[in-house]
Parts: structure tokens; sequence; C-alpha cells
């Protein structure tokens, strides 16, 4: 079979803008499928298998002796590329986005706060004792990716406000999440590798002071720091989100130079060519300077945001919903919902909801603070309840509470799943219906 008949397919599906929610329900449901059908024994089979990348005796992917399993190699590997692009984003914000300035971001971060704190005690008060309450945090996090693709369904009538708005707080609510991975899912901490890694983080601090732009150079040593944070005891995937924030977010050239340096090169191009025109060496020589000065007006920061999008999105995000989302619904009874997943799915629903909703309206009401602008408390409504989907931020810390738990680990993680996903789905379905009745055509 002739490859380059596939490659064309797969490359007009990265490029188009296929809703990348619409995407992680269909591949959670054949996940759920497939682990309750008689191919479970293969699925189960299929993530165990180890990932090795040899080089002499050195295995890239091991830490403390043990070969990595595939679903260890989504979660602690391929999510490392998720939270590096969500790095850059958060690196992007607080530069020149919504989190630049304390006026933009004061709002949408109050809002963050109350849909991380409100969920967490909501949590606490109806969970189950004992090993449960390790997952805690399990419905802080805002899934940016779904929540803004049932926006997206709606169309153009969303004002722009309030895409804003949902974006920022999702990105405040990951910033809360790293925070909690690195500090409370993080262990046994190893001194002789977290050093190694502090000083390759300093190496990429220098690259970037020494405005260092090649894109492989912060690879090269984010794969080092990876490796490092894997072996000390460091969650792997906060390597992603440090090493974002060393990539710099100036271009090489700046617009203003790079316009006059192309006029200069369109200037030296024949004015007109006649019938196939084959490229002189000089001709060829000026186009390979416009397309390298082009890639140098845009910032790396910015290079690797547009080029991880369709990688995150369609890749890395649907392997890890096909590895997480698989639930067993054999052994579930009226006690098993009672349990975990209730907590979960009303802590996802309700606690994601009223903490948002409450400290957005509080905030708006004391007169400190105005609503932005075509926004109302009916669609603070609608984008409150968007919040309470978590989904993939959720079930990875739905993983890292209690996939390590012996005995009960793996049924306390099977409720976790039902409950963030049936949580999410109805968060997702009720903050849709009730924007598409608020969001009126002429206000567009």
């Amino acid at each position: 079979m002739n490859k380059d008949l596939l490659k064309v397919p797969i490359r007009l599906f990265m490029k188009a803008k296929v809703n990348s929610g619409v995407i992680l329900l269909v591949v959670a449901a054949i996940a759920m499928i497939i682990a309750n059908s008689p191919f479970s024994s293969q699925y189960h089979a299929l993530l165990s298998q180890e990932v090795v990348l040899r080089f002499g005796n050195f295995n890239l992917f091991q830490a403390h002796g043990h070969n990595m399993n595939l679903l260890e190699f989504i979660n602690d590997a391929l999510m490392t590329i998720f939270f590096f692009s969500v790095g850059l984003e958060i690196k992007r914000e607080t530069l020149v986005g919504e989190l630049s300035s304390l006026r933009k971001a004061l709002l949408p971060v109050i809002a963050a706060c109350g849909g991380m704190i409100l969920p967490v005690l909501l949590f606490f008060l109806i969970s189950p004792s004992g090993a449960a309450a390790k997952g805690a945090a399990i419905p802080m996090a805002t899934d940016i990716a779904f929540s803004l693709g049932v926006l997206s369904l709606l169309g153009k009538k969303v004002p722009l406000s309030l895409k804003i708005f949902l974006t920022t707080f999702a990105v405040a609510d990951d910033i809360g999440g790293i925070i909690v991975i690195g500090v409370f899912y993080s262990s046994g901490i190893i001194l002789k590798y977290l050093l190694w890694s502090l000083l390759v983080i300093g190496i990429l601090y220098i690259g970037n002071r020494l405005n260092i732009y090649s894109k492989l150079f912060y690879i090269f040593f984010g794969v080092i720091i990876w490796y490092l944070f894997l072996n000390s005891g460091i969650h792997p995937t906060i390597a992603g989100v440090i090493v974002a924030f060393t990539v710099p977010a100036r271009p090489k050239f700046d617009l203003a130079q790079y316009s006059e340096d192309l006029r200069a090169c369109i200037a030296r191009l024949p004015e007109k060519i006649y019938g196939n025109h084959m490229l002189s060496n000089t001709e060829l020589s000026i186009l390979k300077h416009i397309e390298s000065a082009s890639d140098k007006v845009i910032s790396p920061l910015q290079s690797f945001e547009d080029n991880l999008h369709p990688l995150v999105n369609y890749i890395v995000m649907p392997l890890f919903a096909f590895a997480n989302a698989s639930i067993n619904f054999s052994g579930f009874n009226l006690d098993s919902l009672q349990g975990v997943t209730t907590t979960l799915f009303l802590s996802l629903v309700f606690g994601k909801l009223i903490g948002i909703f409450s400290f957005t309206w509080l905030a708006t009401k004391s007169g400190l603070l105005s609503m932005p602008e075509r926004m109302n408390n009916q669609s603070l409504f609608g984008v409150a309840l968007l919040g309470g989907i978590g989904f993939t931020v959720s079930l990875f810390i739905a993983n890292l509470s209690y996939a390590n738990i012996p005995e009960i680990g793996a049924e306390l993680l099977n409720q976790a799943k039902l409950g963030i996903i049936s949580g999410s789905v109805f968060a997702g379905i009720c903050g849709y219906s009730v924007l598409k009745r608020v969001l009126k055509p002429e206000n567009t």
C-alpha cells in the first residue's frame, strides 16, 4: 500500500477543526465498551506491555530499575507533552493574555478559586472516610478543551467575553491543579536527581537569557529534565510545565524588521515571469531567506503552541482517554454508586457550579469588580456549569490518588472514573442547555 495515500486523510483530519471534546467522548465510550467485552483481557494486556527505548544499557523509559508499561508511558510521558502545552498557554496568558494584568485577571481568577475550593469542601463533607478521601483534589480541574468544545457548539451566539472568561478561569484551574500534583503527588524525593534537574533547568534559563531560539535545544534538555524528575520522586509531568516557562516568548526578528526585510527581498525578485519559469539560484536563495525569516518572526513559544495543538488534541488526549476512561461495570451496585462515584458527581456538578457562580457574583455585587461586557448572571450560570467538566485532569488526578492503594485502589479508581465521566457529561449537557436558552442570536 502506498503510504502517501494514508498521509493525506490523516493530514486533513489533523488540520480540520474537529471538536476535540467529541473525540474524547467517543474514545472514552470505546474504552468502556472494550473493558466490558470479551476483549477486556487483551485491552489490559496491551496497557501492561513494557515500553523500552534503549541506548546501550540505558533505557529512557525506566524509573528506579522498573521499565514503564504502556499505561505508565501514556500517563507519565505523553501527558508531559499535554502539561508542556498547558505551561506554554499559562506563560502566554501571563505575558499578553487575560492573566497579564490584575484588572483583567482578577474576576476569572476569583471564579477559579471558588471552582477549586467549593468542590474540595463538598468532597470532604460527603465522601466516605479512609482511603477514598485521598481523591479530594479530583474535582478541582476544568477541562479547557472539553468545555470550550461544548461552548463552540453554540456557534456565533457566544460572546467573546464569555469564551475569554471560561478560558481564563480554566487556565487558573490548571495552575491550581499543577500545584496540587507537584506538592501532594510527589513522594520519596531523591536529592541527587533533584539537584541534577535543577542544574539542567538552570541551563535552559541561561539559554533563554542568551537568546537561544532553537526548539531542539529546549526539547533536548526538556527530555533530560523529564527523566531526572521521573527518577527523583517529583511527578514527571511537572517537568513539562517548568520547561515551558523557559521557552522564549520573544521572536528573533520583530515584525517591523521582518516587513522591511521582506520588502527588500521582494524587490530583488523579477516583476514579470513568462511561461514555465525555472528558479535561478539567486531567486531560490531569496525565497529560502524569506522562509527562514518567516520562521524567526514567530516566537518559539507560539511556534510550539501551534505545532503541539493537533498532537495534543488528536493524539495525546485521546490516547489518555482510551487508557484511563475504561470503567468495569461488573460488580457495580447501589453501594458502589453511593461512594466515590456520587461524591465526585456532586462535587463536579454542584461544587463547581456553586463555587464559580457564588464567588463571581459576590465579587461583582460588592462593586469592586464588574461583569465582562455582554455577560450576565444567566450566562454566568451556564458557563459555571461547564466548569464542572473535569474529564482529562480529573481522570489524571484520580489515577494518582487511587491507583497505587493496595487492595481497594482499583475499585476506588473505577468508582472515580464513573463519577468523573458522568459528572462531566451531565455538567456539559446542562451548561449547553442553559446557554442555548439564554444566549440570543441578536446578541452577536
